[in-house]
This record gives structure tokens, C-alpha cells and sequence, in this order.
């Protein structure tokens, strides 16, 4: 492979979303705020990431509705790793992790997940969906898609998610923990899956799950900048653009995208 080329693809399904729809209206938003008249494209460690020279946009997924969606966003997945590019999806809910990891497990058979969330989503089931964006993680681990899945930023657990943390040896730093000077290291390739609501609500309004005591924008950045790993691919999820002020949380996560993909160049 030549010079790295990134691939940015819109997941825009929120059918599993549990208290707010909206997220499935994100995927534009983000990556237009990405190319804002009020920022530019390079990352803060000088990268260029204007559009069409190191980072292209493919669109959104064409999906459909219902449970079929899970194999509809696997298999288109996979065709865009087909090409032999580095990936960020940009959802959605965080329901649409599980078919994506599936896709790059196949790819990479000892992954490692770096997951940021206020919440483990590690339901076995929540209100009887086994797909619902409550449960991805379940469903990773119960198939033993990944080496390693360390969660940080969590601060909403209940009995059960404690007994699904222990059954599948999930490493989890939460807010009561986090140390934002840490340097988290990995063996083997990374996925990295970013759900916003790691932010205190004060960075990222904009999300359907408001969590005080979360994550500053700052914070967040240090930790992708900083761990230890090959980075594979990458998905950002759970902006909620109907909760948004004045496209607050569009910027951050247009930013994350930038230092994300910055991480592949690097």
C-alpha cells in the first residue's frame, strides 16, 4: 500500500435507539462540520486532512429496516475493507459497532477494541433486543470476536452489566478511575469505537443520553493521541444532531474525527 488513504462511511441507522431517535440523521452532519468556514483541516500534529487528498467521504450505507440491517451494515463493511483502506464509520446509535466489528474481525482475527462510553453496553438483552444499542458488546464478546475490550469513561452500571463485566473479563476504567496523564497500550491491531456521550454533557450536548461527570474534550483527545497500538479502524456514534446547540457537538466530533484519522497517518 502506498501513501494511507482514509475512508470515512455514514452508518445512519438508529432503529435500536431506547429513549431518542435522531442519530441515524448524524453522518452528514459531522463530516460537513469537518470542512466548517470556522476551522481547518489539519490535525495538531500536522496532518492535512482536506478533503479528497488524504480522507474521502463515501456516503452513507444504503440499509434498509428491521434486525436484516446487522448483516446489510457487516457486508457493506467489509466491501469498503475490500479496497484496502484504513475505515471510520460515523453512525448512528451504538447498535451498529457489532455488525462493523464483525466485518473487521474477519480482517483481523486477534482485534482489540479501545471503546469510549458513558455506558458498558453489555446487556445481554435490553427491552427484549438483543440488538438494541444497549447490547453491542454482548455480542462481541459472547462470540469471541476480539482479544481485549477495555471500556473507559463508564459511569452508569447496573448489577447486571457488573456480572457481564466479570463473565467476559471486560478491562474497565470508569470516571471514579480515569487518569487523563494514562497510556493505555495494546498488542496487536485496534478498534476504536467512540460513542460521544463519554462527554460530559457540557462538551457534547448533542447526544440522546445525557451522563454528568463525564470526559472533557481534552481528556478524550490525549488518550486517542497517546495509546499504544495499531490503529485499524475506527467508528464515532451517538450524536443526536436534534439535541444539539448551535452544532456544538458537531465540531467535537468533527475534531475527533481529525485527530482520529490523524492516528492512522501517523
Amino acid at each position: 500500500m502506498g501513501e494511507k488513504k482514509i475512508d470515512v462511511m455514514g452508518v445512519p441507522w438508529d432503529e435500536k435507539s431506547t429513549f431518542m431517535r435522531g442519530c441515524a440523521d448524524a453522518p452528514d452532519k459531522i463530516w460537513n462540520a469537518l470542512f466548517s468556514e470556522s476551522t481547518n483541516p489539519w490535525a495538531e500534529k500536522g496532518e492535512n486532512l482536506s478533503n479528497g487528498k488524504r480522507i474521502f467521504y463515501q456516503g452513507n450505507m444504503n440499509l434498509s429496516s428491521g434486525d436484516s440491517v446487522v448483516g446489510e451494515i457487516q457486508e457493506q463493511a467489509s466491501s469498503l475493507m475490500a479496497k484496502d483502506t484504513l475505515p471510520i464509520f460515523l453512525g448512528g446509535d451504538h447498535a451498529v459497532t457489532y455488525p462493523l466489528v464483525r466485518a473487521l474481525s474477519h480482517v483481523f482475527p486477534n482485534l482489540n477494541i479501545l471503546h469510549f462510553d458513558a455506558h458498558p453496553d453489555l446487556y445481554d438483552t435490553f427491552e427484549g433486543d438483543k440488538y438494541s444499542h444497549a447490547c453491542p458488546f454482548a455480542r462481541i464478546m459472547e462470540e469471541k470476536r476480539v482479544e481485549r475490550l477495555v471500556s473507559v469513561g463508564i459511569r452508569s452500571m447496573t448489577q447486571h452489566l457488573k456480572q457481564q463485566k466479570e463473565r467476559f473479563g471486560v478491562e474497565m476504567i470508569d470516571m471514579s478511575r480515569f487518569d487523563p496523564w494514562m497510556t493505555l497500550s495494546f498488542d496487536g491491531p485496534v478498534y476504536l469505537s467512540l460513542d460521544l456521550d463519554v462527554l460530559d454533557p457540557a462538551f457534547a450536548p448533542g447526544v440522546s443520553h445525557h451522563e454528568p461527570g463525564g470526559l472533557t474534550t481534552r481528556e478524550l483527545i490525549r488518550v486517542i493521541q497517546s495509546f499504544r497500538g495499531q490503529l485499524v479502524g475506527a467508528d464515532i456514534v451517538e450524536y443526536n444532531p436534534y439535541r444539539d446547540v448551535q452544532n456544538v457537538t458537531a465540531m467535537v466530533a468533527s475534531k475527533l474525527l481529525k485527530e482520529i484519522a490523524a492516528r492512522f497517518l501517523s
